[in-house]
């Protein structure tokens, strides 16, 4: 995709044959841009490639003067050519992806505004299959592109939690067992692991029994199991609009259907809306983010989560509850949850250590309320075992080391974050945006001027080695068309403060 900044011309349409060396040029092009010639990579010799190709050596230097021109490659005395670090590609002729828009008079950004996000209309459409599997793959393929400023991960920063100490506790763990046996392994999880989950949920006033705790792969498989637990394929689950993918991707893979219910910035899902919902149709289970939902960031009020609670008894509702985040508030303590005023045991509670402790050892569990035996049935139906050896790492760190004095660096560092990511896109992003206002995690949403398309921008931005969470994620229909999500886990640095500026140029000129 070309550069909006790009000195280069749009590539020609005409009928009329390109000379040789455009399409020799055009056919490398293509190779790097489908990693047959990784950046920093080099390319064939000026005769070798004459070799190849069957051309003259002339028709190849012209072509390598024309990908340089492109920015595509470079030449290094006495090394050859090689690719750019981040070539700025241009789009193909045939290429479907929409330009962006010629720049405003003056080519500078207006300044935006940080007002909350102002949701859509309540969503009353028929339930309708999920299909954003393919653009979210596609988002995360790009994240880990050399050079590339992650403002479009899901994922926290793994250099803010205390991973060698955790892999400390592994390797000694490995070292004091040659082997393990498998028994240790089954469902519902390591012992210790499980009494310190819920010794963490008593210092935090909340009551939770242990023998309810089942050990997961990470809170996805929490999901996953509990949606299987309450709903089969062709049922209908209703989802917060906008929501967290993965909710998204766990109702497609099941062959169910989802009916998006309208969320407001701070109290979460419209509760009048999904009594509506609920009264004309069969809902097998409602899945919410209550605490710094995803992408939204809000905390949902107590008397919203009672008033939610009390309508899934009504309606003998199972209430899946994504509770990942918990621990990231930036208040001064830590939220309830749904799971607390359940009386009933229809909250299927999901949470893990991914988002504050460590990413790389998926460690989640479920507290699935009166379908645990079915949760538990399932998880060793569907993988069998969690290991062992990150289980007891967990543990012996939460037993041992400051948990707390590391979330509380944790909680301050996103805090801060997150003041100064909106600061920068009121500097840089155009009249019209407007922002979120997180309580906790380390996500921000970003609504854009409605021209602003966020899949052009989408694109557009990748070109420039800068990814983006586009609206289309969220959703399951275009509601969220000019919406971005945005990363602030990662330290603020000068590219970061690039990306962000060269974002919200872009912006401008699709506005």
């Amino acid at each position: 995709m070309e550069s909006p900044d790009s000195p280069c011309p749009p590539p020609v349409t005409s009928a009329i044959a390109l000379p040789r060396y455009e399409q020799l040029a055009d056919d490398i092009e293509a190779a790097v841009r489908r990693g047959v010639f990784a950046a920093g990579e080099r390319i064939p010799s000026v005769r070798r490639a004459s070799e190849q190709h069957g051309v003259s050596i002339k028709t190849v230097v012209h072509a390598y003067a024309l990908l340089e021109s492109r920015g595509v490659i470079e030449s290094r005395p006495q090394s050859g050519f090689f690719v750019k670090a981040r070539p700025a590609l241009r789009e193909r002729p045939n290429s479907r992806a929409a330009r962006p828009e010629p720049a405003p008079q003056g080519g500078k950004p207006r300044r935006a505004g940080t007002a909350k996000v102002p949701m859509e209309p309540v969503h009353n459409a028929a339930p309708a299959p999920v299909d954003v599997s393919r653009l979210v793959l596609s988002t995360l393929r790009s994240i880990v592109a050399q050079d590339a400023v992650p403002l479009g991960s899901p994922y926290p920063d793994p250099a803010l939690f205390p991973w060698r100490r955790i892999n400390q506790y592994a390797n000694a763990i490995a070292r004091r067992h040659a082997s393990w046996n498998l028994i240790d392994d089954l469902p519902p999880g390591n012992p210790e692991l499980i009494r310190q989950i819920a010794r963490r949920y008593a210092e935090n006033g909340a009551d939770v029994d242990p023998e309810e705790i089942v050990i997961t792969v990470g809170a996805t498989e929490a999901i996953n199991l509990s949606l299987q637990a309450v709903a089969k394929p062709g049922d209908t689950v209703a989802v917060e609009s906008p929501t967290y993918y993965a909710m998204l991707h766990a109702i497609e893979r099941l062959g169910m259907r989802a009916i998006e219910v309208s969320t407001h910035p701070d109290t979460g899902i419209d509760l009048d809306a999904l009594e509506r919902v609920l009264a004309r149709k069969k809902v097998a289970a409602c899945m919410v983010m209550p605490n710094f939902q995803n992408p939204l960031g809000f905390r949902m009020p107590e008397a919203h989560m009672q008033r939610l609670v009390a309508l899934a008894a009504a309606h003998d509702l199972p209430l899946i509850e994504n509770d990942v985040y918990q621990e990231l508030y930036f208040g001064p303590t830590r939220p309830s949850s749904l799971k607390q005023f359940d009386t009933r045991g229809l909250v299927l509670h999901c949470a893990s250590f991914s988002k504050s402790l460590s990413a790389s050892y998926r460690i989640g569990w479920a507290l699935p309320g009166r379908y645990r035996a079915q949760v538990e049935k399932l998880k060793f139906l569907n993988t069998l075992t969690t290991p062992s050896v990150p289980q007891v790492a967990l543990a012996d760190y939460l037993r041992h080391d400051g948990y707390d004095r590391h979330l509380r660096r944790l909680r301050r560092f996103y805090r801060q974050q997150a003041r100064l990511m909106r600061a920068m896109i009121e500097r840089f992003f155009p009249a019209g945006t407007r922002t979120s206002d997180p309580q906790g995690g380390y996500v921000l949403w970003v609504e854009l001027p409605p021209r602003v398309d966020s899949m052009r921008l989408y694109r557009a931005a990748l070109a420039q080695g800068i990814p983006i969470g586009p609206g289309y994620m969220f959703s399951m229909r275009n509601d969220f068309h000019h919406y971005i999500r945005l990363n602030y886990s990662y330290p603020w640095t000068a590219q970061t403060e690039a990306a962000l500026k060269t974002l919200g140029e872009l912006a401008a000129r699709m506005a």
